[in-house]
């Protein structure tokens, strides 16, 4: 199963991953994404979720 990594640093928080991958991701109080579900990435299309992120903030290990 692969790893989904978030690089604060480039994350803008536009929500893009939150609405393609609810279970996996969530804003925190930081208006940056944060990882909520990481057993989670097979219940939706997470390489759609990397592949949308506007400053690619994500990143599959």
């Amino acid at each position: 199963m692969p790893k989904v990594v978030i690089n604060e640093e480039l994350c803008e928080g536009c929500a893009t991953c939150v609405e393609t991958c609810p279970e996996v991701f969530q804003l925190g109080d930081d208006e940056k994404a944060h990882i909520i579900g990481p057993d989670k990435l097979g219940t939706c299309n997470i390489q759609e979720a990397v592949e949308l992120c506007p400053t690619q903030a994500l990143t599959l290990e």
